[in-house]
């Protein structure tokens, strides 16, 4: 029987980017996610925000599958049975098959099947494809046929995609939205994901990935809702916004699936050639820190003055900032001092697997990777500057609050810090002594290199944190690492400053001389050294060759 052209099962056609425990890359379909999870190292698509997209809606059919799971006893069953509950799965995903194709003529997946615009317009794929800048495509590495067509396996990925990350800005007004003026649809947003500091953990497999993520629903953790359902069990989407009395959030299921842009793609089987893209459901992520998993979150100055109580608002991340360098918003916090309400909060999928150690329902000796996700928007939140991701392997103990690992790896972050905002400071000195005019150039370049070199040996260092480890003596050796690594390269800025910073000069600051010269600047930038890292031994780079 030939297969029609206008039918692409995302259930039985592979469409999902794999590694496989082989690192052999190939594509699998939903299903086979599923049945062949313990064969899988990791979802691997061509963009990192693709991937967590994909993860929450495999995420999504495995809450909706196990029920939850229904608290912590069940996750126990799943996690040491070493499986999924493939039977419940693969029954649930018969029961809902005809909502996961993508081309259906009455509710393809994820789209709206009768979406138009007022002028019988047509559309590109630079709408979709999130690495191509709109009206700039000559700025992509896309080209001829990438630009004009996408198989429907690559055209579903930018579909998951464009409804967690998509940009703000003007969208082609829909028919039968009443939010449309003149023929535009105008800001409403980013897409769901686009504001969180997004946060999951990554094991040995993807079944471990997905187990690790499955954060259970319970008592005192989330109440179920049965109003929650995925997007793909309810009534189709409109071109208009849902309601509030019914959009909800009330739960993962439709957090997971959210609609933040109403879309319908065009083309069949042979290939996708445009898609309409316009507004959907907007999203307001004030105080979700109980039911959002996945994202660091902090309080709203702002929004706590205006409403006068707690307001806590996701925290994304900083692209130029290395995962490592802001460990103490990761991770779970000490416990406040007092009744005031914590100034941050870890995500929820952190704080499950700390309760999970302390529980014992995991290995004592497990290890995790925790990877971090996010996209800076930039012009109003309507273009795409950059997508950020990093990753941290660290042992389980590192997330329980008390912890003396967490608190030494946690200090150890801020040492850094602290040593080469001392860097830094030698920068300007030696600027200043040769009468430069760029001395906060010549910092930012010194603080530059000085993470990079920093950056492997933290990442390595952490990894070795594990029970058992003496958290003073990891701190002091870490201590020493960084003041041989900013010893050299403190004198490496010396040397290149020259005979005139070397002679140097006096400036006169608020009626005060003080004469600047290349040997007191390393002179004042050791001594300020040793203050910041206490417990390094002054003389290491003496007695100690290390290759930084």
């Amino acid at each position: 029987m030939p297969v029609s052209q206008t039918s692409f099962s995302l259930l039985d056609e592979p469409w999902i980017p794999v590694l496989d425990r082989q690192t052999r890359r190939r594509d699998v379909s939903l299903r086979q996610l599923f049945a062949e999870a313990s064969e899988i190292q990791m979802i691997a698509c061509e963009l990192p925000t693709q991937t967590l997209a994909v993860l929450r809606l495999a995420l999504a059919v495995l809450h909706r599958a196990s029920d939850g799971p229904n608290g912590e006893a069940a996750w126990r069953e799943l996690w040491h049975g070493r499986q999924l509950p493939l039977a419940d799965v693969e029954d649930y995903l018969n029961s809902v098959a005809d909502r996961f194709d993508l081309l259906h003529p009455v509710h393809p997946f994820y789209q709206v099947a009768d979406l138009r615009a007022d002028k019988d317009n047509t559309y590109g794929l630079e709408r979709l494809i999130a690495d191509v800048p709109n009206g700039l495509p000559y700025l992509t590495t896309r080209a001829a046929e990438g630009m004009t067509r996408l198989s429907p396996a690559e055209a579903a990925l930018w579909l998951v995609h464009c409804e967690a990350w998509d940009p703000s800005g003007i969208k082609t007004g829909a028919m039968g939205d009443p939010r449309v003026k003149g023929g535009r649809g105008y800001p409403i947003g980013v897409s769901s994901l686009g504001s969180l500091g997004a946060v999951h953990l990554e094991g040995e497999t993807l079944l471990e990935t997905l187990l690790l993520n499955l954060v259970p629903i319970a008592p005192g953790w989330r109440e179920p809702d049965d109003r929650d359902l995925p997007s793909w069990e309810r009534e189709p989407q409109t071109a208009a916004e849902e309601a509030d009395a019914t959009r909800g959030p009330f739960g993962l299921l439709s957090l997971y699936t959210w609609q933040s842009r109403r879309i319908r793609l065009f083309g069949d089987r042979d290939g996708v050639t445009g898609a309409m893209i316009s507004n959907g459901d907007r999203f307001e992520w004030q105080d979700r820190q109980r039911l959002e998993p996945m994202s660091v979150w902090g309080r709203s100055g702002p929004r706590e003055k205006e409403q006068k109580r707690v307001v806590y608002l996701p925290r994304p991340h900083e692209p130029a900032r290395s995962l490592w360098r802001g460990l103490q918003t990761l991770l779970p916090p000490p416990p406040p001092a007092s009744d005031e309400a914590p100034k941050r909060l870890s995500p929820l999928v952190l704080q499950w697997l700390a309760h999970l150690w302390i529980t014992r329902a995991v290995d004592g000796g497990l290890r995790v990777r925790t990877r971090a996700t996010s996209i800076s928007y930039g012009s109003n939140q309507s273009v795409i500057d950059e997508v950020f991701s990093d990753s941290l392997t660290m042992h389980v103990q590192l997330l329980v609050e008390g912890s003396d690992l967490r608190t030494a790896a946690v200090d150890s972050a801020a040492d850094a810090e602290k040593a080469v905002g001392e860097l830094r400071k030698l920068a300007v000195n030696l600027a200043r002594a040769a009468g430069g005019s760029d001395a906060g150039g010549d910092a930012d370049r010194a603080a530059e290199e000085a993470y990079a070199r920093l950056d492997k040996w933290f990442r390595e260092w952490l990894a070795t944190l594990r029970p058992g480890t003496d958290p003073l003596e990891a701190r002091r050796n870490w201590q020493n690492r960084v003041r041989l690594t900013l010893v050299r390269l403190g004198r490496s800025l010396v040397d290149a400053a020259g005979e005139k910073a070397w002679v140097g000069r006096v400036v006169t600051n608020e009626g005060r001389d003080t004469h600047y010269c290349s040997p007191l600047a390393e002179a004042w930038f050791r001594s300020k050294l040793t203050q910041a890292l206490p417990l390094a031994s002054a003389s290491i780079e003496k007695k100690q060759e290390v290759t930084v």
